[in-house]
């Protein structure tokens, strides 16, 4: 594995939590009886649906542009992203008034490219199949002299995604609980490496998981054999935002040493997700944001008799698909 030179900690999430006050939303632990029932255990679902832009995304994008120099900030931003990291990079750009791009592949869900673009974002289109994103945007970003902004290869993406994870165990705290367990969607494991090294610097004990789509369980697999394993296929999961074809280097090298483990969920398990959270807690829950609360409805991760937490991490999905789901 290539070692990264350097990597984020729990005080760069706390130097995010400060630059993310009063702009990120506190977003709420929300909790279903039916689903207690269900697991057996006392469940909590980190409702980031319910953030800026729909997804956990907005945190980690505010906290990178916002540490960009003021003599760069006139060329702009650079990012590629299937439509969370699109909406909350294009959101943080035009709050802090920076030109912004973004490369989306063709196939992303039509409500995720017109959301970006109502942003004031120019979105430049490719083919998963044939074309090299990370090309593109290196491109781009090198003929406009703009910032390039990864997904969640980053410490300071890394680092804002972590609030998260910050507000998971301070809201439990109050509650006088501990979180025995997080279970975090994964893509690229941006998300689970912030809020990894927030839970566990605050509660060494807490088990955190990854939740994948079936086919698609980079992390659950690189686990198991110590190095980062790619997934065979670029696409077939109704889980859009979670196709990443490898964890990142510098997320796996967070994530294999505070992780303890990774499991999948089908389509179907996940569909079956999006319509409990809409049936029991009125949510709109886009298939990928619901991987990890579809691990604790199938019982893959056993929290009877535990504190759980579950991260919804976004809601942006077609209403077409969304009302197929539920229906």
């Amino acid at each position: 594995m290539d070692a990264p030179v350097s990597l984020p900690t729990a005080a760069d999430v706390e130097d995010a939590a400060r630059r993310l006050a009063g702009i990120a939303l506190h977003t709420p632990l929300l909790t279903s009886a039916a689903l207690d029932a269900m697991t057996g255990g006392r469940v909590f679902l980190k409702a980031e649906t319910l953030q800026r832009t729909g997804s956990f995304k907005f945190r980690g994008a505010y906290n990178k542009l916002s540490a960009i120099a003021a003599e760069r900030r006139s060329g702009g931003v650079v990012a590629f992203s299937s439509g969370n990291h699109a909406q909350g990079v294009a959101a943080a750009a035009q709050l802090l008034g920076m030109p912004c791009v973004i490369v989306m592949p063709h196939d992303a869900p039509r409500a995720k490219r017109e959301r970006t673009k109502a942003l004031g974002a120019e979105v430049v289109l490719y083919d998963r199949a044939r074309d090299d994103r990370e090309a593109i945007a290196a491109e781009i970003a090198a003929r406009r002299g703009a910032t390039l902004v990864p997904p969640y290869d980053d410490a300071q993406i890394i680092a804002g995604q972590g609030t998260a994870g910050r507000e998971i165990v301070e809201d439990l705290s109050a509650l006088g609980l501990m979180p025995d367990v997080v279970v975090v969607t994964a893509s690229g494991g941006g998300l689970t490496a912030g809020i990894a090294l927030a839970v566990k610097a605050r509660v060494p004990t807490a088990a955190v998981y990854t939740a994948e789509p079936q086919g698609f369980d980079d992390h659950a697999r690189s686990f198991r054999s110590g190095r980062r394993e790619q997934n065979a296929a670029l696409t077939g999961t109704i889980c859009d935002a979670l196709m990443a074809r490898t964890p990142g280097k510098i997320t796996f090298a967070i994530n294999r040493s505070l992780v303890d483990a990774g499991v999948a969920a089908s389509d179907q398990e996940v569909a079956a997700a999006v319509a409990f959270a809409f049936a029991e807690l009125k949510l709109v829950v886009e298939p990928g944001g619901a991987v990890a609360l579809a691990a604790l409805m199938t019982g893959k991760i056993d929290v009877r008799n535990k504190v759980a937490v579950a991260v919804l991490s976004g809601g942006n999905v077609d209403p077409e698909v969304f009302s197929r789901l539920v229906a």
